[in-house]
């Protein structure tokens, strides 16, 4: 049947490709583009992972919800993720119901990710610290929280976490190697190349909004 925005049949045929930004996303630590404190810290953690609660801390960009990812697939780890919109009394307590329980088969551990944490309620950080280290503490749990900066955080809310920090410092040269790395596999008959220290200048170090005008760049190669 015909709808006003054409045959639904197309429609549901039509499928669009992954943005650079997620087809590129790192899958292993030694993919991820600087970051050398992290990438040594958590090879070693890899080898014995625990329960533990981490906050990644940096500017947009530089790979914080990537490295949760990324540890979650090598854990392996059952993944729970929680968008800040949705960091509530509620849903922390629903996460933290089947935390309790063993992961799904094939899985270690779980592990739970609330990105851009910075914007939860004082109220779900103090929901939080019993679940991190404390009576209501979820067993074979690791959580990970991504933020910005730490301004809004609830002193008892951080002081229960192993803080990692994910700098731009030095990464420009990196980066731009990287961009290179996917124009080449993205465009190898491409005539002429784009600039990517600029682009990389442009996109003040931000990783993912480099990859953005990259593809910018690719749709008119």
């Amino acid at each position: 049947m015909d709808t006003l925005f054409g045959n639904t049949q197309a429609q549901a045929d039509l499928s669009f490709p992954l943005t650079l930004a997620e087809r590129y996303r790192p899958s292993t630590l030694d993919e991820f583009v600087g970051l050398p404190k992290a990438k040594q810290l958590f090879k070693k953690f890899l080898a014995h992972p625990k329960e533990s609660s981490w906050l990644f801390v940096g500017a947009s960009g530089t790979g914080k919800t990537s490295m949760a990812l990324a540890l979650a697939k090598l854990i392996p780890a059952e993944l729970h993720h929680i968008p800040s919109q949705n960091c509530n009394l509620e849903t922390i307590e629903r996460v933290r119901r089947t935390c309790q329980y063993v992961p799904a088969a094939g899985f270690k551990a779980h592990l739970v990710l609330v990105d851009e944490a910075d914007r939860m309620s004082e109220a779900a950080q103090v929901a939080l610290l019993s679940k991190l280290d404390g009576t209501d503490k979820a067993p074979n749990t690791i959580w990970i929280f991504t933020c910005n900066a730490t301004d809004r955080f609830e002193p008892r809310f951080l002081s229960r976490h192993f803080r990692v920090e994910f700098s731009t410092y030095a990464i420009a040269k990196d980066t731009a190697a990287f961009l290179e790395k996917v124009w080449d596999a993205e465009a190898p008959e491409a005539a002429t190349k784009p600039n990517f220290t600029r682009l990389v200048k442009d996109a003040n170090n931000n990783i993912r909004e480099a990859l953005m005008s990259l593809e910018m760049e690719l749709m008119v190669a």
